[in-house]
């Protein structure tokens, strides 16, 4: 009986979309439209930022290790610190703490710049400074993921928001390597680096010119770990939530780290080069933009939680394809299907934990969002290295994708017992 109720909602309980001029429909709110003004400008900076910084190490030190440590630094502190984020973001104003950690972040890039400029540059010095970034990433992500609902001025138009939110990211994903590229040829590696600091002036200027109402504050006199217990206790106490961000983070451990072997596939299997591979990272991008903008095209939130485990199947799905496929025009074709499972999981997670959460523990409730989403993938890609290096890389493609599709399957399961306390989501 369970299994036939499972099958109905994967093939009866259709998501609903409207028209493509509906997909921008968040746009015509003042405060998001500066949002998303400042955020497409600055992500384009700081994707330059993200590829300058591997290319930079690599060249002071011809080693991979230390790409790997220099990435790691980045991500770490994210994982560190978001649980006591959450409680901070919580009992703080979400619009000026943005302010504090995207001058940090100005600042930071800045300090790149100038570094390089008096030719102080070195590894260690980066790899500092990687960490405070990672640090600041550990609040603002949580700040901003938390404030978007009060951009939008209600539930209705979440979804919207967050995947034209995540249409922005992975637009910026396209376009700042690429620029990135040309930039380092004719002018220098550091100009990227002032790029990116002017591109979070734009982000300043559009929240100083934002007018929000006074958003609650959740005022407590505990100690913040008690507040951090408390969040988790309501995590933990609320299954739909749990299984959500459990979810999110199996995925992100396991299935999101692909990326970071497509190098190798290139090389071993399709025996191509560097050209192969932007293609290939080109795809995945391709394919997170379609799935981010079919998201924002949804005319409701009603049934949106049905779509986390059916994204994560087409994502594992099309993992265990690609560990098949030894032809470039058909792995262009999966890791495009890849990139659009694995975006759309992302959005619907992200909007099914805003839109169920009470106001007062949403920051610490997008921090285990945070810890989930981005706090995993660094140990996710030294697991998924270390496993490629001693089995290659199709077989760890294929387990990968097998536990992706059995925790998507395994959620389902879950679904019929969500009725009682989600219904509108499922």
């Amino acid at each position: 009986m369970r299994t036939k109720r499972i099958i109905c909602l994967i093939i009866f309980k259709m998501p609903k979309y409207n028209s493509l001029s509906n997909v921008f429909r968040s746009l015509k709110y003042y405060n998001f439209r500066l949002y998303f003004i400042g955020q497409s400008i600055s992500l384009i900076g700081t994707w330059m930022q993200r590829v300058t910084i591997p290319w930079v190490v690599y060249r002071l030190t011809n080693s991979a290790l230390y790409l790997g440590v220099a990435g790691f630094a980045s991500q770490i502190p994210t994982f560190l610190l978001s649980p006591l984020a959450g409680v901070i973001v919580d009992r703080s104003e979400r619009y000026k703490l943005l302010f504090i950690t995207q001058t940090i972040a100005m600042t930071q890039a800045l300090l790149l710049f100038t570094l390089y400029q008096l030719e102080y540059i070195s590894v260690p010095i980066i790899i500092f400074l990687n960490i405070i970034l990672g640090a600041v990433n550990a609040f603002d992500m949580p700040a901003r993921q938390s404030l978007l609902i009060h951009l939008v001025e209600g539930k209705d138009n979440l979804n919207n928001a967050i995947a034209l939110n995540s249409s922005m990211v992975n637009l910026a994903r396209l376009l700042g390597p690429s620029m990135a590229g040309v930039i380092i040829t004719i002018l220098g590696e550091p100009v990227c680096f002032l790029i990116n600091a002017i591109s979070y002036l734009f982000v300043v200027i559009c929240l100083a010119l934002m007018k929000l109402k006074k958003i609650p504050i959740h005022k407590s006199k505990r100690k913040i770990f008690e507040d951090f217990l408390e969040g988790f206790k309501y995590i933990r106490e609320h299954p739909p939530l749990k299984y959500v961000i459990l979810l999110l983070g199996l995925i992100s451990f396991v299935g999101m780290p692909y990326t970071v072997l497509l190098p190798v596939y290139v090389r071993e299997v399709l025996k191509g080069d560097a050209h192969i591979y932007g293609f290939l990272m080109g795809a995945v991008g391709i394919g997170a933009l379609s799935g981010a903008f079919l998201m924002a095209s949804r005319e409701s939130t009603r049934g949106i939680g049905n779509f986390i485990p059916r994204a994560c199947l087409i994502f594992g799905l099309a993992l265990i394809t690609f560990s098949r496929v030894k032809t470039f025009s058909l792995a262009l074709i999966i890791v495009a299907i890849a990139g659009f499972g694995m975006v759309t999981e992302t959005i619907t997670s992200n909007t099914f934990l805003q839109l169920y959460t009470q106001e007062e523990k949403r920051g610490r409730v997008m921090s285990f969002y945070t810890l989930a989403f981005t706090g995993m993938t660094p140990f996710g890609s030294l697991f998924a290295g270390s496993l490629a290096n001693s089995l290659g890389v199709k077989t760890t493609l294929l387990l990968s994708g097998f536990v992706v599709t059995l925790g998507g399957l395994l959620f389902l399961r879950k679904i019929p017992s969500f009725y009682a306390k989600a219904s509108h989501f499922f």
